[in-house]
């Protein structure tokens, strides 16, 4: 793990979230030390992002302070949130060197069926990507702007979407997010997220987060550093 590693997945996920929010009219502001939402984040998607290890709970009142309710990303997992703020889950950044793969190493699902991968192009794919990523809710998270700036990537078997993630470019590397497995195995879905990442984005190594990082550490993954999501009830 070094520091640079921490802040590229950081600034990473904070460019994942302000396109999100964008693509709902609610963009965010950066600055050198976190990043700000003073209007309404959607659903799963924080209020603030810390950048740096140094920013402190002043450096994120734009994006939380007034709000009936609220959440801060701590990405370094060093924040003392003053009273009132809960502490919703504990996750840990993971880091993967460049990878190599190509579709040919992409494992099958469960069954044995192909998986047949595409980036998701048009607005009724998306919507149908979200409810396999999503079925138990109704979210209306993913919308269509976002496609014009991130590539969302669905698996297939017999026409049907059974797996799927996202990836968003800044910097030096590709953040990955949202993998999801539904009828078929997640290790399909990494496997197949990893390889699609290689081919889409050739030469940039991969970030992300997980509460769990076992499924990814699989396919080639480093828990590089914890970090905390807060909430105002």
């Amino acid at each position: 793990m070094t520091d640079d590693q921490l802040l590229e997945a950081a600034r990473n996920n904070a460019e994942w979230c302000d396109a999100v929010c964008r693509s709902h009219g609610s963009p965010g502001t950066f600055s050198t030390l976190s990043w700000t939402n003073p209007g309404v984040s959607p659903t799963y998607y924080p209020d603030a992002v810390t950048l740096s290890p140094e920013a402190t709970w002043a450096d994120l009142l734009a994006g939380v302070e007034g709000k009936r309710s609220a959440s801060v990303k701590d990405s370094f997992a060093v924040l003392q949130p003053p009273p009132g703020w809960d502490l919703l889950f504990e996750a840990e950044w993971i880091h993967r060197p460049t990878p190599t793969t190509t579709r040919a190493t992409i494992a099958p699902a469960t069954t044995g069926d192909v998986i047949t991968w595409e980036a998701v192009r048009d607005a009724g794919t998306l919507r149908d990507w979200e409810r396999a990523c999503f079925p138990a809710d109704d979210t209306d998270l993913f919308r269509p702007p976002l496609l014009g700036e991130v590539t969302v990537l669905a698996g297939r078997i017999d026409g049907d979407i059974v797996c799927g993630s996202a990836l968003n470019a800044s910097g030096s590397v590709v953040g990955v997010s949202n993998v999801f497995a539904l009828g078929c195995d997640l290790n399909a879905a990494w496997s197949g997220t990893v390889a699609l990442a290689a081919e889409l984005f050739p030469g940039r190594p991969l970030v992300g987060y997980e509460t769990d990082p076992t499924p990814a550490s699989q396919h080639g993954f480093t828990p590089i550093g914890p970090l905390r999501v807060w909430v105002k009830p």
